[in-house]
Order: structure tokens, then sequence, then C-alpha cells
């Protein structure tokens, strides 16, 4: 599949070192607290409801909680190793959404108001929060149709995610933790362990895509035939490689933000959980790639055909010659709540890992991305808030129009604790969204 764009000069580039936290405008509506109680619970834990994977029924009882018994095997990485795949290179159909366009967007701001210009930066910036959702042993990417074989997944975005979904069933099914089914794409982590039994989810993530506007010369520096936009039914891995066992070039970090807290780039969990206290927040931050090869939507490995640009010797970061498109690339950032334990003892599910040894907490940081968003969606904030080079948060389509958030919202989930679910059960995400 060779990606072309008629009429849309190609550009962009990423500044891999210029992350911070993003505050968002958003609507905050506040989600019913869980009025569940436990003996044995903690305060902020609650019973965790369990589905069977393939969503064959529903079990409203709580797993027994499994704590870490030290230097035995970890129960929750993945049942066999990573097996590769094979090329896809043909792009899907379209699938509109269900749902008309004008109940999915609102006027930005009650009003209608357009974004400013992202200037003095040179990218263009699409923004918006999500809210955490399921948690499960699926990854359709590594181990599709194969459910519960996976290492343990926190996911974020399509609510229906497992390990049987395609483009076509993420745009078919489900709503998203995303603002709204505008966004059916899939975004999944290793989850967030505590080392006493518990997933902690967090709070909420942050998504931001970027990239230089179509006008900008940049992009043709940057690659041969420039910028496009992402491609239907792409999906990726990125972050440490769980095959060859090796860092990423881009890779992700941990930080924390709020009260005492002493931000910076970390590279594991255990150094930043050193300089952030009880009521701050730890973040776990990751960058997807932003080159691309312009023929597949997927190769062997699931990473090949995306790469991340560098800066070599030229003094610009360029993609290699292999991956002579530039497109919209993403970070992504999950915050969590630390607690009056503190965090030097959480860890992600990828880091113990059978026939591994534990690996350093957070060193095993990577990301999965199946993409699924509504065409006309993603053109708008592409043509807009990309290709204008302007600065839009909180799902702000750059034309006046924002996304609407269809599902509760909180800047502090109310579930933040979950026992670790057995293996074949999926723990489901907070409340429906729609």
């Amino acid at each position: 599949m060779e990606r072309r764009r008629e009429g849309v000069t190609p550009t962009w580039r990423i500044v891999l070192h210029r992350w911070a936290v993003i505050f968002l405008l958003a609507a905050a509506v506040s989600a019913p607290a869980d009025a569940q109680t436990s003996s044995g619970l903690r305060v902020d834990e609650h019973p965790a409801e369990l589905v069977v994977t393939g969503g064959q029924g529903k079990a409203p009882a709580m797993h027994a909680v499994e704590p870490r018994v030290p230097g035995a095997a970890n129960p929750h990485g993945d049942v066999s190793v990573p097996q590769v795949g094979g090329d896809v290179a043909e792009e899907p159909s379209e699938i509109p959404s269900r749902e008309l366009l004008r109940t999915m967007v609102q006027p930005t701001g009650g009003t209608g108001i357009v974004p400013p210009s992202s200037r003095p930066d040179t990218v263009g910036a699409f923004r918006f929060i999500c809210q955490p959702g399921q948690v499960s042993y699926d990854d359709p990417i590594v181990f599709p149709g194969q459910p519960g074989k996976s290492h343990l997944h926190q996911w974020f975005g399509n609510t229906t995610g497992d390990a049987y979904s395609t483009y076509e069933t993420l745009r078919s099914r489900g709503s998203s933790t995303c603002m709204n089914t505008a966004n059916r794409s899939a975004y999944w982590m290793p989850a967030m362990l505590d080392g006493r039994g518990h997933v902690v989810r967090p709070d909420y993530v942050t998504i931001y895509y970027k990239r230089h506007p179509a006008s900008s010369p940049d992009c043709l520096r940057m690659a041969p035939r420039g910028c496009t936009g992402i491609p239907r039914g792409l999906r990726m891995i990125f972050g440490y490689d769980m095959i060859t066992h090796r860092p990423s070039a881009a890779g992700g970090y941990f930080n924390c933000d709020g009260p005492g807290a002493k931000s910076a780039h970390y590279r594991t969990i255990a150094e930043a959980a050193q300089n952030c206290p009880a009521g701050a927040r730890l973040g776990a931050i990751i960058n997807a790639p932003d080159c691309w090869d312009g023929q597949r939507l997927d190769s062997p490995n699931h990473r090949d055909h995306m790469a991340t640009a560098s800066y070599g010797s030229q003094g610009s970061p360029r993609c290699p010659s292999t991956h002579p498109y530039v497109i919209p690339a993403f970070t992504m950032g999950a915050w969590y709540t630390v607690d009056d334990d503190g965090a030097a003892s959480w860890y992600l599910s990828s880091d113990d890992m059978p026939g591994m040894g534990r690996m350093t907490a957070g060193s095993t940081f990577h990301a999965d991305w199946f993409g699924a968003w509504d065409d006309k969606v993603m053109k708008l904030w592409t043509d807009n808030c990309i290709d204008k080079m302007l600065n839009c948060s909180g799902g702000d389509l750059g034309n006046g129009q924002q996304l609407v958030q269809q599902g509760p919202f909180e800047w502090k989930t109310s579930r933040r604790l979950v026992a670790i679910p057995g293996r074949g059960r999926t723990v489901a995400q907070t409340a429906e969204h729609h």
C-alpha cells in the first residue's frame, strides 16, 4: 500500500525532549462514586467487576487478591513468548460512525471560539484526556484471537478492546473512554502493579498528537515524501521491545507532578518514586514513532513499519530512508495518584515475565495502539489543529467545534485500586461510556 495524498505538501517534526504535563480544557463531569463496600478493603480500594473475556457473562464478585510472593514466578506475565506476525498492507474500507457528527461535537467553549496559534512552537497540537478503561490479559496485536495469553494490560479508549479486536470491530463496537466514540481507537500499556496484589489504575491519561503543518518546509527536510495523515487501520507497538529485550530509541520515562513533587525525566519507577510523595501523581509518559514506511499497517514484529526520527549528524530530526513519510505522532501520559504507602514497590506487569527474571521496575515500559478514528473527525483535527499549526486542547478540533465529553469524567479515579484479576478475566472500566 503506497501512501499518497493529493494536494498535500508533507511536513513536520517532533521535539522529543519537550514533554510536560498537559492541563487540558475539558468538561469535568464527575462520575458517581462507587458505593460498594467490603470488609478487608482499604478505603480507596473497590471490588472489581469481573467479566469473562469474550463477553459471555459477568460475575459481580471480587477475585481474591493475589499478593506477590518473593522468588515466585509472576502469574501476570505472558503465558508464552510473544510471536512475530506478518505484514498487513491492505487499507480497510472506511466504517463511518453510527452516531451523527453533530452529536459528537459542540461549539468550542459554548461560543465556537477558535484556538490560538501554537507559535513559537513549530508543530500543530491536538490534545485530549482519556479515562482509564478495562484491565485484561489480552493483546490483539501480539496475540490476536488468543484471549488470556498476554501480560496484564491497562486499556484506554475503546471499551470492547480485547484479543479479537480488529479495525472493523473497533469501529463498529464499544464506547470510548477518550471523550466519545469519534475516537474508538484502542490504547493499552502494561498494568501498573503495587506489589501488594493490586492494579493501580491511573486517574487520567493525556494524549497529545503533533506534527509540522503541511505548508512547512521542515516536512520535506524530515522525510523525502513529507507529511501525511494517519493511515486507516494503522497499529503499532513502541517502547521497550519484549521480543529482543532492547529499549527503544524514543522509549518512555517517568515523572512526578503535584504537592512536594520533583519533576524530571526518570528512567525507572523507583527513581520517580523517590521524588513523588503521597498526594502527588506519578506519570508514565511514552512517545509514539512519527515515521512511516508508506506501505504497511503492521509488520511481523509490529514495529518495523514505523520508525522514530533522529537527529544524527545533520542537526535536525530526520526519518530513515526506509520510512519516507511523517504522520501525526502522539505522546501518551498515564498519571497515578501516590497514596500513603508510596510508589517504591510499584512495577509494570511486563517487568516480571517468564524466563526473563525480574527487571528493574518500569524498564520494560512500552505501549500498543490500534487506530480506529472516525475518518471525518480525524480529518478535522488534522486539517485544522495540525496543518494550521493551532494549539488545540480538550478535544478542540480547531474549527470552532470540540468533541463532546459523552461519558463520565473524573480528575481522580473513584476506583484507584482493584484486585489483580485471575487470568482469562477482565476488570471492567468504572462506568459505561457512550
